[in-house]
C-alpha cells in the first residue's frame, strides 16, 4: 500500500496551500501573486533537482517533440487547477476551499471514460475506453459525504455569495487537476520520471504565470515580504514535495482505474490537516457533532479503499504464485 501512503503524505504537504493562501488573503495579498509566485519559485527548485539527476536534456526534448499537448495539458493541470484555488481563497476560508477541493476524489472517477487502454480481444489489439469503477465511486462518495458534513458545521458563517464564489471555481479545479495529470501521463508514456514531468509541466505553464504576475504588478504593485515568504513555503511544500509525491503515487497505478481512484481519494485527508493547521495557526474551532462524524467517514472511506486495493492485488499475486509453481 505504498501508493496510498504516498498519497496521504502528499495531502499533508498540500494542506499548506490552503492554510497559507487564506493567510495571505487575510493579510491583504493579491490572489494573483499567491498563484503565480508559487510556480515562479518552483522553476529554479525543480531545475536544480533535475540537473543534479542529470536528465534535464530529455525534458526539453520531450516538450520540443510535442509542444501543443504539453502546453494544453499543463495549462489544464496546473493553471486551471491553481488559479481558481487562490481566487477562491480570497472569498472563502481555508476549510471551505479545502473541503470543496475534495470533489476531486469523485471527479477522477467520472473522468475515466475520457481515457483508453490497449486490450487484446478476439478481433485483435484494440483501444478500449475505461469504465467508471462503481465500487470505487461508492467508496469515494462515502468520503465526500464526510467532507460535506465537516463543512456543514461552519456553513452558517458565510453568505450565499461567499459560498458560490468560494465553491464553483474550486469544483472546476477539482476536475482540471486529475484530468491534466492523467493526460500528461499519456503524453509522457513513462519516458520521463516524476521530477522531469513536474518540471516540464511547470515550464509549459510558465507563460501564463508571467502574464498573471504582470497583471498583479500593474494592479497592486510588488507583493509584500510576507507574501513572498509564504509563497516560497507553498512552492516547496505543495509545489515540489506534495506534487512530486502525488504524481509518483498516481504514476505507479496509472493503468488501473480502481487503484488510481483510491490514490486520488487519499487527498480527502487534506481537510483533516487543514482543520488541524487552522486550529493552531489561525485559532479556528475544531469540528464537533456532525463535523466530527464526517471525519470518521473520511477515515472509514480511506480504510475501505485500502482493503479494496488489497483485494484487487490478490488475484494477480495468486496467478503469479500458480504460474511459478507450474514452472
Amino acid at each position: 500500500m505504498k501508493e496510498l501512503s504516498l498519497g496521504i503524505l502528499s495531502s499533508m504537504f498540500f494542506a499548506v496551500t490552503f492554510i497559507l493562501n487564506r493567510s495571505m488573503e487575510v493579510a491583504g495579498g493579491s490572489w494573483m501573486w499567491s498563484s503565480s509566485l508559487r510556480f515562479l519559485f518552483m522553476v529554479p527548485l525543480l531545475l536544480l533537482i533535475v540537473l543534479l539527476r542529470k536528465n534535464l536534456k530529455q525534458v526539453f526534448s520531450e516538450i520540443k517533440h510535442n509542444p501543443l499537448p504539453w502546453l494544453l495539458w499543463s495549462f489544464v493541470g496546473f493553471v486551471l487547477f491553481y488559479a481558481p484555488l487562490t481566487y477562491a481563497a480570497a472569498y472563502g476560508p481555508g476549510w471551505l476551499v479545502a473541503g470543496t477541493w475534495q470533489f476531486t476524489i469523485v471527479a477522477g472517477l467520472l473522468l475515466a471514460p475520457f481515457f483508453t487502454q490497449t486490450v487484446t480481444t478476439k478481433r485483435g489489439i484494440v483501444q478500449q475506453r475505461h469504465r467508471i469503477q462503481t465500487k470505487a465511486l461508492l467508496i469515494s462518495s462515502l468520503i465526500l459525504l464526510g467532507v460535506l458534513l465537516i463543512q456543514q458545521q461552519k456553513a452558517d458563517e458565510l453568505s450565499w455569495l461567499q459560498m458560490i464564489i468560494g465553491v464553483l471555481p474550486v469544483i472546476g479545479a477539482a476536475f482540471a487537476y486529475p484530468f491534466g495529470n492523467r493526460k500528461m501521463m499519456e503524453v509522457c508514456d513513462g519516458r520521463l520520471d516524476t521530477f522531469q514531468r513536474v518540471l516540464g509541466m511547470t515550464l509549459a505553464s510558465l507563460p501564463f504565470w508571467l502574464i498573471l504576475s504582470t497583471i498583479a504588478f500593474v494592479s497592486t504593485g510588488f507583493p509584500s515580504t510576507g507574501q513572498v515568504t509564504q509563497s516560497f513555503i507553498v512552492a516547496v511544500c505543495s509545489g515540489v514535495i506534495a506534487t512530486t509525491l502525488f504524481f509518483i503515487a498516481t504514476n505507479r497505478v496509472r493503468n488501473h482505474q480502481g487503484k488510481l481512484a483510491a490514490v486520488e481519494a487519499t487527498q480527502s485527508t487534506q481537510i483533516l490537516f487543514v482543520i488541524t493547521g487552522e486550529a493552531f495557526l489561525l485559532n479556528s474551532p475544531l469540528p464537533t457533532g456532525l463535523a466530527a462524524m464526517g471525519i470518521g467517514l473520511i477515515i472509514i472511506g480511506i480504510v475501505v479503499h485500502t482493503l479494496h486495493m488489497k483485494k484487487m492485488n490478490t488475484p494477480t499475486l495468486s496467478r503469479a504464485a500458480s504460474t511459478a509453481a507450474k514452472g
